[in-house]
């Protein structure tokens, strides 16, 4: 796919890339899915088969890159090696799009999970430097993900007024991860449809959807590891009314059913984006 597709279409819909799958995918028909994401951590410097596979999906496919342990809210100093790398392999790569975690996942050595920044304003304007800083490194605007958490430590602010705050003092841009969304208001106890009113629709570039676990009817748990419920695809459907079409990914991190359920819950997101279908793609 060429770079003036991407900019001529917004209805795109696309996979994560996984070493466990990745031989499936590239079997995949043609036509399943219209470009990957993939964590730069997990391919950057790999050789042999790992690396003929990427060059494989490369040739083939656009990439973005959903980052895993930039720890942009941590108190540790930014990874500047890390960055150099991903710097090197967005130019590499071609990729249009390198986005992150709004949350910190290390403290003397990685959590390995995604940590709740408080939500304060001193806390907006630590992000909002880093955040510049890291869009220096990398030569394009850092793209945040609004994040699932379980509990909210001395809050200032709300979840929406604090994402609010960092898109615009930081002037980067959004992944609206419609299933973090859904999660977050069955457990914080909000609208979520009013909180997606809330946000700025020019800082919407991309978005993810996924299943997670319903461990009770008020506490929702964001696994990646289920299909997709309808409820999330009903809260996507009134993403793409608000926000305009734009790409969107579909997650799933195990639990993996066979390619063709993966393929069909793909399926589902172009047909709800041909029936939002506004405007031009914003990968570009």
């Amino acid at each position: 796919m060429t770079e003036p597709v991407w900019r001529e279409r917004a209805a795109l819909a696309g996979l994560g890339l996984r070493r466990e799958i990745a031989q499936q995918l590239l079997a995949a028909p043609a036509g399943a899915f219209d470009f990957i994401e993939l964590a730069p951590e997990n391919w950057i410097g790999v050789g042999g088969k790992f690396a003929n596979t990427l060059r494989a999906f490369s040739e083939r496919y656009p990439i973005t890159l959903h980052g895993l342990s930039l720890n942009i809210g941590g108190f540790a100093p930014l990874d500047t090696e890390l960055l150099d790398s991903i710097a090197g392999f967005i130019r590499q790569h071609h990729c249009k799009l390198y986005s992150e975690h709004l949350s910190y996942c290390a403290d003397h050595g990685h959590l390995y999970d995604l940590m709740p920044i408080p939500f304060r304003r001193d806390a907006v304007g630590y992000l909002a430097e880093r955040v510049q800083r890291v869009q220096d490194a990398i030569g394009q605007r850092l793209v945040l993900e609004n994040v699932s958490y379980y509990a909210a430590p001395e809050p200032e602010m709300s979840e929406l007024e604090f994402i609010c705050e960092i898109l615009e003092r930081a002037d980067c841009e959004l992944l609206l991860d419609v299933n973090n969304i859904y999660v977050n208001s069955i457990n914080q106890r909000y609208d979520p449809i009013e909180f997606m009113q809330g946000l700025p629709a020019d800082r919407v570039r991309y978005m993810h959807i996924a299943g997670h676990y319903v461990e009770a009817e008020d506490l929702r748990v964001d696994t990646h590891g289920a299909a997709v419920l309808d409820e999330v695809w009903a809260l996507l459907a009134k993403a793409y009314a608000l926000f305009g079409v734009v790409p969107t990914l579909l997650e799933r991190d195990f639990n993996f059913p066979p390619m063709a359920q993966l393929f069909a819950e793909v399926q589902r997101i172009r047909d709800t984006q041909h029936q939002h279908q506004t405007g031009a793609g914003k990968l570009a």
